[in-house]
């Protein structure tokens, strides 16, 4: 079986970025969602709308978010709106919240270990396709932050959130920590969540990651932490297992001195176990070309 390639630069710019992308030769079809993070309010490392503004007119793209399940500035349709438009997305793009409606999108998971169904906001029924951009850093629960994280959590609703970090046991947003689930079901479910998006789009998928802003926390976090070591660049692929891993392997390979800073962050979490479980699952390889650009 042929290696999926995962295309790499180490120079981070708005122009690498979409150069990476034509590098994957897919036309994405149709109504085209682009997946970013648009960052909590107050957080200083989330990418920028600008910087992404290329990339999303090369696709003609529709940037897509969900709310979140925990309080913040995104917890609510109205609050996210108003975010967007100070954080700037909705300046430069069109902007979807795809569960603002309060409808979730189901879909079943037949042979899930931890969860039964997974539920995406219900706007992600009008996109043909999707390009997942991600900001590869650390996380505060996952370990880090990448495709496949962008993928479950970043495309699940607010009630599909808490499923997947309650291991499917509630939909209720009070009980987002009150029963949250032991953390080697957390991750699974997330790789469970992830699949069936995966499944969804099939072969209209795209995945650009940016290792830059190395932080050890997301920019779901408000107050988050400064990065810990410097940029990598940017990869890009057709397979989301092959990406994250990437990107793994570039922070393990690094000689950075903030290197094992970030590794403890990860290996704290457990945070490898998505790629593991992606990979059981069938939806991406660990076992990579990397083409440097």
């Amino acid at each position: 079986m042929t290696k999926p390639v995962v295309y790499f630069s180490r120079e981070i710019t708005s122009e690498n970025v979409v150069r990476l992308y034509e590098k994957l030769g897919v036309k994405l079809p149709g109504k085209v969602a682009v997946k970013v993070h648009s960052g909590e309010e107050g957080n200083q490392n989330y990418l920028r709308p600008e910087f992404m503004a290329p990339l999303v007119k090369e696709v003609d793209g529709t940037i897509v978010e969900c709310n979140t399940a925990y309080d913040g500035a995104r917890d609510t349709t109205e609050k996210h709106e108003k975010l967007m438009v100070a954080h700037g997305w909705s300046t430069l793009f069109d902007v979807d919240i795809m569960d603002a409606d309060g409808d979730d999108l189901i879909f079943p998971i037949e042979n899930g270990r931890v969860l039964k169904e997974n539920r995406v906001g219900a706007h992600l029924a009008n996109y043909a396709s999707m390009l997942v951009v991600s900001h590869f850093k650390g996380h505060p629960m996952g370990g880090f932050g990448g495709a496949l994280k962008q993928l479950s959590i970043g495309c699940a609703s607010n009630q599909g959130k808490v499923a997947i970090h309650t291991g499917g046991a509630s939909l209720k947003q009070g009980d987002f920590w009150d029963k949250h689930a032991e953390q080697l079901d957390f991750i699974e479910a997330m790789a469970e969540a992830a699949e069936t998006v995966v499944n969804h789009f099939g072969s209209n998928l795209a995945y650009v990651s940016i290792a830059c802003n190395l932080s050890v926390d997301c920019d779901c976090c408000a107050v988050a932490e400064d990065p810990c070591m410097a940029d990598i660049g940017i990869f890009a692929s057709l397979d989301p297992v092959a990406i994250d891993q990437a990107c793994i392997d570039a922070v393990l390979n690094s000689d950075d001195p903030g290197r094992d800073h970030l590794l403890e962050r990860i290996n704290s979490k457990q945070g490898t176990k998505i790629i593991e479980d992606a990979a059981r699952l069938g939806y991406g390889s660990k076992d990579y070309e990397l083409v440097e650009i």
